[in-house]
Parts: structure tokens; C-alpha cells; sequence
């Protein structure tokens, strides 16, 4: 009879941290999946950037060192993203992506400064077009980033909280970081408004 209570209780744990186990790795899951929605929409606005530069070109041709600084700035992120996607979650990716799109974002706002300047570049219907797409754009990234921080925030609480630090302490399940822009004062998307 003894040997059966055992049996009982030690079944109870096995299943126990089974379903701890599984809950950390479905949280880890849901904040890589949330981080993959953030690439799809850093990609897209990436890809915008150099058609808008394209369009700038003809009309900013002594703005030469504002375009510059937004490729560079683009070059930046999109090296950031891709060490980012290498490891979701980490400290210094976050940290690397959050200060290029902070730079990116400075970089972006001084081309639409510039550009207001120019009557003929503003009504221009592909750079319009352009800048509504960006728009829309930073709108999805910010909804994206929201939801990344929020799985990150869920994940570490699983992983932090009894018992589940338990178990996430024995199988090496890491904290993850939150995407933060690195500057305050660039947490809002560019103004793009022709």
C-alpha cells in the first residue's frame, strides 16, 4: 500500500513539472512568435525606406548628407534586426536593435523635416504614397513591439514566479528582454505628414 502512495505522489510530480515545463516552453514560444511579428513589419518598413530615398533624390539634391544618414541608418537596423532574429530575447539584440531603430527613427524624421521644405517633393503622389505606407508602417511596429513586451513580460513572470522557477532554473530557460528605443524622446514614430 505504501508503494502505491508513492507511485501516486511521484506520478503527481512527474506530471506536475511536466505541465510547468510545458507552460515555459509554450511562453518562450509565444514571445519568439511576437518577435517574428516585429520582423515582418521592421522588413516592410525597410524595404519602403530606399523607394523613399529614391523619390527624395530628384528633388533634395543638396540634401545629399540627409539621404546619406537615412541609408546608413537603415544599414544599421537592418543589422540589428538580423541579430535580433538570431537570438529573441536577448539583452544585447534588444539593446542593439532599440538604439538602430532609435537611430533610424531620428534619421527618418530629419529626411520629412527636410522635405517639408520642398512644395514640389510634398506633392509628389509616390512620395505621399510612400509616406503613407511608412505611417501605417510605424503604426504596426508599435502594436507589434507592444505585443512582444507583453509575451516577454508573461514569459518572465512564468519563469520567476514559484514553482515555475523551479523548473525554468533546472532546464536553463533564460530571461528575455524587453525592446525598448533607447532614447525617450524618439519613442514616437516619425511625423510623416504631406
Amino acid at each position: 500500500m505504501t508503494l502505491i502512495v508513492l507511485a501516486v505522489i511521484a506520478a503527481v510530480i512527474v506530471f506536475w513539472g511536466v505541465g510547468i515545463y510545458n507552460g515555459l516552453v509554450a511562453a518562450r514560444n509565444a514571445f519568439r512568435n511576437a518577435f517574428a511579428q516585429i520582423d515582418v513589419q521592421l522588413t516592410r518598413r525597410y524595404d519602403l525606406i530606399p523607394n523613399l530615398v529614391e523619390v527624395a533624390k530628384t528633388y533634395l539634391k543638396h540634401e545629399r548628407e540627409t539621404l546619406e544618414a537615412v541609408i546608413q541608418a537603415r544599414a544599421a537596423a537592418v543589422s540589428g534586426l538580423a541579430a535580433a532574429k538570431a537570438q529573441p530575447g536577448s539583452a544585447e539584440a534588444m539593446a542593439k536593435l532599440g538604439a538602430a531603430e532609435g537611430g533610424l527613427a531620428g534619421a527618418l524624421s530629419r529626411l520629412m523635416v527636410v522635405a517639408e521644405a520642398y512644395p514640389d517633393l510634398k506633392g509628389n503622389q509616390n512620395m505621399m504614397q510612400l509616406s503613407e505606407e511608412l505611417s501605417s508602417t510605424e503604426n504596426k511596429i508599435a502594436f507589434a513591439r507592444q505585443a512582444y513586451n507583453d509575451s516577454v513580460m508573461a514569459y518572465n513572470n512564468r519563469r520567476e514566479m514559484f514553482p515555475g522557477n523551479l523548473v525554468a532554473g533546472s532546464f536553463g530557460f533564460q530571461p528575455a528582454s524587453l525592446l525598448e528605443i533607447s532614447e525617450p524622446g524618439r519613442r514616437e514614430p516619425p511625423k510623416v505628414a504631406f
